[in-house]
């Protein structure tokens, strides 16, 4: 049995909570394997709009066990919110929901570390969610970081000691304040306490047992693959491997235990925080795209930059994942539209036009050279088919399967579980 992989192939926001819950009944675990609680999967169904940042997509179906993997970065506080916030659904977390002993933890120094390096870079800030996820995966690489596992330690407390004393020598250099750590750290040791009572467990050996016994695994990432640190529009990026790759370190998986790569993406493209984005749309057209939308950051309630489809940056996610389906989200939002742009090639000042995301477009500006087609301007409330779209929606999506040369499998048409359509 192989592991399917299932990420987003733009700068996140892509609909990734939506379909691994729609996935998931197929499915004995979900794992999430990077990221921390700067991703807001969103998920909706039974009227109810859920917002998961660190627990596994999967944990609103009671059959499946959530794992959450090495590759994590786990705030205990966040944490224990969402588990409190799980309480009225009835989930047993007990049960169907465990976490590797691997993942690093953040700690509130992390948090003020965030905000003083962000501060300090002015006008080149990154747009920085401020939840201690880069200063946390500088320690881990640093090797200095806290994981899970030491939590149950005696000498944790020292630990934590040793660690904070070394963040509080780089935030003196930043003349940051620290008045607001003794109530952050009071939360975060509670935290801690009700963290000891959760299932920590080697993940890496329970993963790779269910697949020598045949059962069916989901790695679900976060954020998108234009995030990912070494392949996305570094510097403004996240700090961990978005991509298909991620899922072996973040899991403790082999490649040749890689099964389908489930690749989604928006109808159009959406970015929070700074970089480069060349289809972005400053008139009306983007704050309808965004109005429609709701295009809003789940974890932070940022708007997010709206543009058409950029095919360059798609074809060249699809080619690092190896992504064998897509799937495309949000296609309701265009229902507003009588035209519809897709952008197929870069313009570079020179005046030269490539098809490529090479290294120097995160270095200067390029123009998007956009091909037009005829949107069906209808509503999808009532579609359950992909055999009843309006010949204009599936002009595009065939046009866009054809450029991309993957199947586009599913089509998204609204929120809900139930508007999915299987193709």
């Amino acid at each position: 049995m192989k592991m399917d992989v299932l990420l987003g192939l733009q700068w996140g926001d892509e609909g990734k909570g939506k379909i691994v819950d729609v996935l998931a009944p197929e499915y004995e675990i979900v794992a999430r394997f990077q990221g921390g609680p700067n991703a807001g999967h969103t998920l909706e169904f039974d009227g109810i709009k859920h917002v998961l940042h660190q627990i596994p997509s999967g944990i609103f179906r009671s059959q499946i066990l959530n794992i959450i993997g090495n590759g994590v970065v786990l705030d205990p506080i966040v944490l224990k919110r969402e588990i409190d916030g799980l309480g009225k659904f009835s989930i047993d977390y007990m049960k169907n929901l465990v976490i590797s002993k691997k993942a690093t933890i953040i700690i509130p120094t992390h948090k003020l570390l965030d905000a003083a390096s962000e501060k300090s870079k002015g006008d080149k800030k990154i747009g920085s969610t401020l939840k201690g996820i880069g200063p946390t995966y500088q320690d881990k690489i640093g090797r200095t970081a806290l994981r899970v596992g030491d939590i149950l330690s005696p000498d944790f407390k020292e630990k934590y000691e040793a660690l904070v004393a070394k963040h509080k020598t780089t935030l003196s250099f930043y003349s940051h304040p620290l008045d607001e750590l003794p109530a952050m750290e009071e939360q975060f040791f509670a935290a801690v306490e009700f963290f000891k009572t959760l299932n920590l467990i080697d993940s890496e050996y329970v993963v790779n047992e269910a697949l020598d016994s045949k059962k069916r695994i989901l790695a679900e990432g976060a954020q998108g693959s234009l995030l990912d640190v070494d392949f996305g529009s570094y510097p403004f990026v996240t700090s961990s491997s978005t991509m298909a790759a991620g899922a072996c370190t973040g899991l403790g998986v082999a490649p040749s235990k890689i099964g389908e790569v489930f690749g989604i993406f928006k109808a159009y493209c959406t970015r929070v925080g700074s970089g480069p984005f060349p289809t972005e749309l400053f008139d009306q057209d983007g704050e309808d795209m965004r109005k429609e939308g709701n295009e809003f950051g789940s974890t932070t309630g940022r708007p997010r930059r709206c543009g058409w489809l950029d095919l360059p940056a798609l074809r060249y996610s699809i080619m690092i994942n190896g992504v064998t389906q897509l799937f495309m989200m949000k296609g309701d939002v265009l229902n507003i539209f009588e035209q519809i742009k897709v952008c197929t090639h870069y313009e570079l000042p020179s005046g030269e036009r490539i098809d490529k995301l090479s290294f120097e477009i995160t270095e200067q500006e390029v123009s998007p050279v956009y091909k037009t087609m005829k949107g069906w301007n209808c509503s999808l409330e009532n579609i359950h088919s992909y055999d009843s779209f309006p010949t204009e929606l599936k002009d595009y999506v065939e046009y866009l399967e054809t450029e991309l040369n993957v199947p586009i499998k599913l089509v998204s048409v609204g929120p809900d579980r139930t508007q999915t359509i299987i193709r």
